[in-house]
């Protein structure tokens, strides 16, 4: 790479696209990399602030910045996911399918640690639609040291920085519970909004049924929800520290591995999330706090997808949660655009 006076490149060859940025307007290459400057090009780059231009000049040392930037994508890169076009040493990455979105933060961190490159994600342990940016790379110079490229690559040996789990439709048990909708006094308002939610990612309610609180029976119905083919077994209410609130005991009484009861979220400070093993599966006995029927989001939609994907949730991830875990409970709900459940 060598620098020029523009009026003296005619001849030259463009060691890098230029930008032309007219607000409003467009903002796009006006010449590639590559193309040999001819007079009429003089003015055109004297009018977007180029007095003086990088020409091409080959070293076995260097790597172009969009030969770099596709090192960083093939970093990135997984199943399900594909390369925009690369421009201006940048390339970015699509989703090809819904899923669960995931990002090694340490391999990210590593690699935007060296300097002279970046790579930026959306959120982790998000949900993503096909067609959905999940990440940018980009060189800082024009050109960087081939050496340096070989330590960023060594970074991820051992696997991708990106991953997209697809979601798995499950068949839903839901055990609503509570002595004021056993015996008729209220209406239950919990169960529709769980199969609204779980309808929403494809999956189906094959169990429901209304308990009194009475652990027993309701850890009898969460060993017979799954007998009967429930992949996720979900327990409303009774979650609070009141003496008639039974559920935290009935799952533990299952014989399910308890993550925790409890996470720093509001609204869902009182969610349980737990594992049981059923013959040749894993799976998730959950207990929902009230807040779940009457928030338009709470804990239960930042966990959802993750126990959709079959990403095991664990507790030093929901300890996470506390920064970004209070919902702001806007007028206008944006979520998930939005910092709520961001952390983990």
């Amino acid at each position: 790479m060598k620098l020029m006076k523009t009026e003296d490149a005619v001849g030259q060859v463009l060691c890098h696209d230029i930008t032309q940025i007219i607000p409003g307007v467009t903002k796009d290459a006006v010449f590639r990399k590559g193309h040999i400057i001819t007079k009429e090009d003089i003015p055109v780059l004297l009018s977007v602030g180029k007095e003086h231009i990088y020409i091409w000049e080959k070293d076995e040392r260097m790597l172009h910045e969009n030969e770099a930037a596709q090192i960083l994508y093939e970093m990135c890169r997984n199943d399900y996911m594909h390369p925009s076009a690369v421009k201006e040493g940048k390339i970015e990455l699509i989703a090809d399918c819904d899923g669960l979105f995931k990002v090694d933060r340490e391999k990210l961190r590593k690699v935007n640690s060296l300097g002279e490159m970046m790579i930026a994600t959306r959120h982790g342990n998000t949900f993503v639609k096909k067609g959905d940016k999940l990440a940018g790379t980009r060189i800082i110079p024009l050109v960087i040291e081939k050496e340096k490229m070989e330590r960023a690559k060594e970074i991820c040996n051992d696997g991708s920085i990106l991953e997209i789990k697809p979601l798995q439709p499950k068949k839903a048990a839901i055990l609503t519970t509570g002595s004021e909708v056993y015996h008729g006094r209220i209406q239950d308002k919990f169960t529709p909004v769980l199969v609204e939610k779980l309808k929403e990612y494809g999956s189906e309610v094959i169990f429901h049924e209304i308990y009194d609180d009475d652990h027993e029976a309701i850890t009898k119905g969460c060993l017979s929800a799954i007998e009967q083919g429930a992949e996720l077994v979900l327990c409303t209410g009774g979650m609070s520290v009141d003496p008639d609130d039974k559920t935290p005991l009935a799952i533990k009484n299952t014989g399910a591995r308890i993550v925790s009861y409890g996470a720093p979220v509001l609204p869902g400070a009182m969610f349980l999330v737990s594992y049981y093993e059923y013959k040749d599966k894993t799976i998730p006995i959950v207990g929902l706090p009230g807040c779940v029927m009457y928030a338009k989001r709470t804990i239960f939609d930042l966990a959802l997808p993750r126990l959709l994907a079959d990403d095991f949730i664990t507790a030093d991830e929901l300890a996470l949660l506390g920064e970004g875990g209070l919902c702001l409970n806007c007028p206008v709900c944006t979520y998930p655009n939005c910092g709520f459940g961001k952390g983990w």
